[in-house]
């Protein structure tokens, strides 16, 4: 829990917690997506046990790629 991410912090420890580099990385695959939303881009919906929504297969298309099923 947050007792041991505590501890860590007096300690010096930073083992537990994400360098610089990995925030950054995360942030630009993130802000591309906060900003279509912003935009009202909206996720497709597909049901269960579907592969996904149509707009992923037109979006691998565009490069001419494919899901690679099992």
């Amino acid at each position: 829990a947050y007792e041991r991410l505590l501890l860590d912090v007096l300690l010096g420890d930073a083992s537990l917690f994400p360098r610089n580099e990995e925030v950054e990385q995360s942030w630009r695959v993130i802000d591309p997506i906060e900003q279509f939303w912003a935009e009202g881009g909206e996720p497709e919906l597909y049901r269960a046990g579907e592969w996904g929504p149509k707009g992923a297969e037109e979006m691998l298309a565009r490069d001419g790629r494919t899901w690679r099923r099992p």
